[in-house]
């Protein structure tokens, strides 16, 4: 719990109970969770929280860099505690809700593409590649 009140402090975050909470909850779980996901397991440690409260630290956490958003090809939000602090992307399983990191990145030649094709500037960049694990996939051929 140090190591995220010491994340919380560089962003000026107050270290609550709760938001450190939040923390522990996503960094435990190896799997994307929903902002109804992440409350259900704030009730069990917390008897008065909010679900306008865990979408609140998601966001701040998320806008810190602490946490990723991602927005799923159901369309709904969602959020995962990634440790790898260097530039990278990530794979994720929309089979076992599992998140891996990419450490491949092709920004210089989408970045190219704008420049040359566009006449535009690129400010940032999200890659999020959603398929099936390995793991994923071999259930679903065993099961066919």
């Amino acid at each position: 719990m140090e190591r995220y009140a010491h994340f919380l402090k560089v962003l000026n975050l107050k270290a609550t109970p709760k938001r450190l909470a939040v923390l522990d909850i996503l960094s435990r779980e190896k799997i994307y969770l929903s902002p109804e996901e992440v409350w259900t397991k704030l009730k069990e440690r917390f008897s008065t929280v909010g679900l306008p409260t865990v979408y609140r630290n998601l966001e701040e956490l998320a806008d810190g860099g602490i946490i990723f958003k991602m927005i799923h090809p159901d369309r709904k939000l969602y959020y995962f505690f990634c440790d790898n602090k260097s530039h990278h992307h990530h794979f994720v399983c929309t089979g076992c809700r599992k998140v891996d990191d990419l450490n491949y990145c092709a920004f210089e030649e989408i970045e190219r593409e704008v420049s040359e094709n566009l006449n535009g500037t690129v400010s940032s960049h999200i890659i999020q590649v959603f398929g099936t694990c390995r793991q994923c996939s071999s259930l679903n051929k065993e099961g066919r």
